[in-house]
């Protein structure tokens, strides 16, 4: 399983016009094919009058799986552009449906591959593009006197702070992902001598957004 992936946190869309044909695209996550399929089945019936509900999905934390459909546009118009943006935008475990209404106006090869192309833009662009993270979520407790020390440690190190307890002393939680975990420990060590022990680890798969914040985590 990969480290790091990008993927979309939640179902997102949006609708452009070419020549009076409608492009709607609808963009989700998915975990698996059966997952893929099943989004793809329901955007069908959900426009059952349409032309056509043209699709594309990328699978796997390494993005090994790729599928597309042009569903009846001239091939290689639709399905493949489609693919492309997601390509492009490196994501993974996303699938992308894109149903036209057609307005009567041909819009011949390359009209039909730049609405396909800009319909996904756009259903990505309504969404929000995340990190998926594999990493460790970690427990310890400090000092009042270390407090400011450790929030410097943490900041600049870019690891995230989730939440700062005040008891009798104060216990810290962070998240940590798995390719920094050895550097942290390390860091935490030297910076506080010794002084500071993690008292709790566990692995978590948890989603950054593109501000940085923590939309879910999932032990």
């Amino acid at each position: 399983m990969a480290e790091v992936y990008r993927s979309v946190y939640r179902t997102s869309s949006a609708e452009i016009e070419e020549k009076k044909s409608r492009f709607i695209a609808t963009v989700q996550a998915v975990k698996d094919k059966e997952e893929a399929e099943a989004f793809i089945a329901a955007c069908k019936k959900k426009y059952p009058d349409a032309r056509h509900n043209c699709s594309a999905y990328i699978l796997g934390e390494d993005g090994q799986i790729e599928h597309s459909s042009d569903d009846g546009e001239p091939a290689g118009t639709a399905g493949k552009p489609m693919l492309e943006v997601l390509r492009g935008e490196k994501l993974t475990n996303v699938a992308a449906v894109v149903t036209r209404y057609f307005g009567g106006i041909l819009l011949g090869t390359g009209g039909l591959v730049r609405a396909y192309t800009q319909a996904v833009k756009a259903g990505l662009a309504a969404g929000d593009i995340i990190q998926r993270v594999k990493g460790g979520r970690l427990s310890f407790h400090v000092p009042y006197t270390d407090v400011g020390k450790i929030q410097y440690f943490i900041r600049q190190n870019e690891f995230i702070l989730l939440d700062t307890v005040y008891e009798a002393d104060v216990k810290c939680e962070v998240l940590i992902p798995a390719t920094r975990l050895t550097e942290f420990s390390k860091g935490l060590t030297e910076a506080f001598s010794g002084r500071i022990e993690i008292e709790e680890k566990k692995e978590v798969l948890y989603s950054v957004g593109e501000d940085g914040e923590v939309l879910e985590m999932i032990e």
